[in-house]
C-alpha cells in the first residue's frame, strides 16, 4: 500500500469509528490537512446521519461545504463529540506534534471542545520520541526574531517558514533539532514566550485514540500510561 492508500483506510476507519455513535444533533469537530480531507471526502456520504461540523481552518470548511455538510461558528456551539484529525507524528502516549499545514492553533482550540479526539495517521508517524519532524510554532509577525531567540535556549533550531501566513495572521516557526524527553513541559514552556500564539506539541491534551493505519491493516491504540 502507498501512503495515499494508508491515509484512506484509516480514514474510513475513523468513519466506521464514529458512525454508530452519530445523532441527528450531533456535531464533529474536523481537522486539517491531507488525512483529514479524505475523511471529510467519506463523511459526505453520512451528513444526513449528524449536524454539522466545526473546522479547523478556512480550507476545510470550504471542503465541508462543497459536500453540503453544515459548518458552524465555534462560538456559536457548546459541546462537540469528536475532534477527528491527522498529526505530523504520535508518541505511545498519543503526545502528538501537529501544525505542518499550519492550523495548529484552531486545530488547538477545536480539540478542547471535544468529547473526544480521535487522530487518525499512517505508521510513518508513529515514533518513539518526538522531534524528528520540526515542531510548528505560531507566533505574531513582529515577535519572530524574539521568539526564535527564546526558541533557541530551549535547544531548538527554528526555521521561519517563509511565506507562510495562517489564518490567524501569525507566522511559523518550524523548530528543528529537538528531541522531546518531556512533551507537556515543553509545549508549556513555549506557550509562555511573549508572541508565541501556540505550538504544535498537543501534550497537554493529547489525542483519546489514535487509528493508525499499517499495511496488516488500522490499529486502534490508546495512550500508553
Amino acid at each position: 500500500m502507498n501512503q495515499d492508500d494508508l491515509k484512506k483506510s484509516v480514514a474510513q476507519a475513523a468513519v466506521d469509528y464514529i458512525l454508530p455513535k452519530l445523532e441527528n444533533d450531533t456535531l464533529l469537530g474536523i481537522g486539517t490537512g491531507s488525512t483529514a480531507n479524505f475523511f471529510i471526502d467519506l463523511l459526505g456520504e453520512h451528513k444526513a446521519k449528524f449536524d454539522g461540523a466545526v473546522a479547523s481552518s478556512e480550507a476545510s470548511a470550504e471542503r465541508l461545504r462543497k459536500l453540503g455538510i453544515p459548518v458552524y461558528e465555534l462560538n456559536a456551539v457548546d459541546q462537540l463529540a469528536f475532534y477527528i484529525d491527522g498529526a505530523d507524528e504520535s508518541n505511545a502516549g498519543l503526545q502528538l506534534i501537529k501544525g505542518g499545514g499550519a492550523a495548529l492553533t484552531r486545530e488547538k482550540i477545536v480539540t478542547a471542545c471535544a468529547g473526544e479526539f480521535i487522530c487518525i495517521a499512517d505508521e510513518s508517524k508513529w515514533v518513539e520520541i518526538l522531534g524528528a519532524f520540526p515542531l510548528p510554532v505560531e507566533v505574531i509577525p513582529m515577535a519572530r526574531s524574539l521568539v526564535a531567540r527564546e526558541l533557541v535556549k530551549l535547544g531548538g533550531d527554528p526555521v521561519h517558514r517563509a511565506g507562510c501566513i495562517t489564518d490567524n495572521g501569525g507566522e511559523i516557526l518550524d523548530v528543528h533539532g529537538l528531541q522531546i524527553q518531556d512533551p507537556v513541559g515543553l509545549e508549556s514552556a513555549i506557550n509562555q514566550i511573549p508572541g508565541v500564539i501556540t505550538n504544535g506539541l498537543f501534550a497537554l491534551r493529547s489525542a483519546d485514540v489514535l487509528l493508525l493505519a499499517t499495511d496488516s491493516g488500522v490499529k486502534t491504540l490508546y495512550p500508553a500510561r
